[in-house]
């Protein structure tokens, strides 16, 4: 495996990600898991369903699949038992070929669901101008600024800063004072800078003040995922 420089995560306050020495095409990276931080908290490492649920709360049924789980289409997409509120989230995930009968939105669907609110679109998108809704799109809110895909059957990534919307209280009431925010790497790539979320995306649960699970979609499709690890901010209020 070539070089391709070092992609550093940091967690202080400012939750920042720090891209050093990316010089490597994206199609040459995360051939290999990237080992995740020490501060943070493995939710697969490939042996287990212990991080996730069902969104009814039952055990999850999807299949594990040596390091990796699969979707199975019709067992429903699964959550997170615990919720977050700024956090530094990292997926890999891999995208079934489609058959060539098949329609647009129709190739590896699924998503990655911020807070069960912010969906960051999973789709076989390989050599398509991307749109708002395509892979790595800020769901039907903003396209992926470069379209960063491999072709189906290879591993991506996705590194995610999220930072949550800010609520105060208005007579007793809590109003919405800051939209939530994200940045977005698709295999190593920049495709979101600090972008505004003005609200909730797609099939996600309303915007509130409270705290929310990372959600992976059961959207009809064996899309694979490994590796998933997220690390809190420690200054999120």
């Amino acid at each position: 495996m070539k070089d391709c420089g070092k992609v550093l995560l940091k967690t202080a306050a400012a939750l920042a990600i720090l891209i050093v020495s990316v010089s490597c095409a994206a199609t040459e990276m995360q051939a290999e898991p990237l080992r995740p931080p020490e501060e943070a908290i493995v939710l697969f490492d490939g042996t287990d369903f212990s991080h996730w649920l069902k969104e009814d709360g039952e055990p999850a049924e999807w299949k594990i699949l040596g390091d990796a789980m699969e979707v199975v289409p019709g067992k429903g997409s699964i959550m997170t038992k615990q919720t977050f509120q700024d956090f530094q989230l990292h997926v890999e995930f891999n995208v079934p070929q489609a058959p060539s009968s098949a329609k647009e939105q129709k190739g590896g669907n699924s998503g990655v669901y911020l807070q069960r609110r912010y969906e960051i679109q999973i789709l076989d998108s390989y050599g398509v101008e991307a749109e708002n809704n395509d892979c790595g799109a800020i769901y039907r809110v903003k396209a992926p600024d470069k379209n960063m895909c491999k072709k189906p059957g290879q591993w991506q990534s996705y590194d995610i800063r999220f930072r949550a919307a800010r609520f105060a209280k208005e007579n007793g009431h809590p109003k919405k004072t800051e939209d939530a925010r994200v940045t977005v790497l698709h295999n190593g790539v920049v495709i979101h800078s600090d972008e505004e979320i003005p609200n909730k995306t797609g099939a996600g649960q309303p915007e509130g003040a409270e705290a929310g699970a990372i959600l992976l979609q059961d959207h009809g499709y064996k899309v694979r995922f490994r590796n998933v690890w997220i690390v809190p901010a420690d200054d999120a209020h």
